[in-house]
């Protein structure tokens, strides 16, 4: 078996759970379907409620133009093509789309191989992937784009471009579309001495970009101080999750602000 053959094998549990996940947020037949793009109001917030797959709960967050997020992609696509996405409508592997665990639906994302530097831009319309440590799946449309056809799986970086199906381009006057941001955060170390934290503070500064942010709390554990370096700003828990994966942070959790 090939390197894309198993990497489709291995989606069939990540992703497209959709009969379950789509009955659970909005209580329809499998067999509804809605056009592409037109999510009502009572359907998109319902899929942004919590929702548990293969026992794990994950908690749909809001973002703001120009939030980023970094990670492992992946693609799926033709034993997936017309099925029902947790959107409501059928799954197209020729439109530019994409699966992502908390995004909201119809929320538009450039999509950056950081392997090659090829882009695209998709439009969420489902949820997945469910593997730790990947944070988006393309459709094979999008995924070809970017090479993921004959890679299978990237290093990507994601950027939200805009909202209701629409990229937002900015215009003198008008502000940048912005919405809540549940902040989750990550500890990367715990230093006794404040000079190791400001070090640990500079190296993850680098890693991150807005609207995360390396921040430096001071505590008192056995009569002395202790200086914890915590990177903020993270949507979810699951998000936070990622991150730790995708650094490979020994020791790293989560904490909740």
């Amino acid at each position: 078996m090939n390197k894309t053959a198993e990497n489709m094998k291995r989606l069939h549990i990540s992703i497209f759970v959709t009969v379950a996940i789509v009955s659970m947020f909005l209580g329809c037949s499998s067999k509804k379907s809605v056009k592409p793009g037109e999510i009502s109001a009572a359907r998109h917030r319902a899929t942004m409620r919590s929702y548990k797959v293969h026992g794990k709960r994950y908690y749909p967050t809001y973002v703001s133009v120009g939030d980023t997020m970094k990670g492992v992609c992946s693609w799926y696509g033709p034993k997936f093509h017309g099925g029902i996405t947790s959107s409501g409508e059928r799954y197209n592997m020729y439109a530019r789309t994409a699966a992502h665990k908390t995004w909201p639906m119809n929320t538009m994302v450039e999509v950056k191989n950081l392997d090659n530097g090829k882009k695209t831009v998709v439009r969420i319309n489902d949820r997945g992937p469910f593997v730790r440590g990947r944070v988006l799946d393309c459709s094979y449309a999008a995924g070809k784009e970017i090479g993921l056809d004959r890679s299978g799986v990237a290093r990507v970086k994601l950027r939200v471009l805009g909202f209701a199906g629409k990229v937002y381009r900015p215009s003198k006057g008008v502000k940048k579309p912005s919405v809540r941001l549940s902040d989750f955060g990550v500890q990367v170390g715990a230093f006794r001495r404040k000079v190791g934290a400001e070090i640990y503070r500079r190296l993850y500064a680098q890693k991150v970009s807005s609207p995360k942010n390396v921040i430096i709390r001071e505590f008192f554990e056995g009569g002395a101080p202790l200086y914890r370096v915590w990177v903020m700003g993270f949507g979810s828990r699951d998000e936070a999750l990622d991150f730790i994966d995708y650094h490979d942070i020994d020791g790293g959790f989560i904490i909740r602000k």
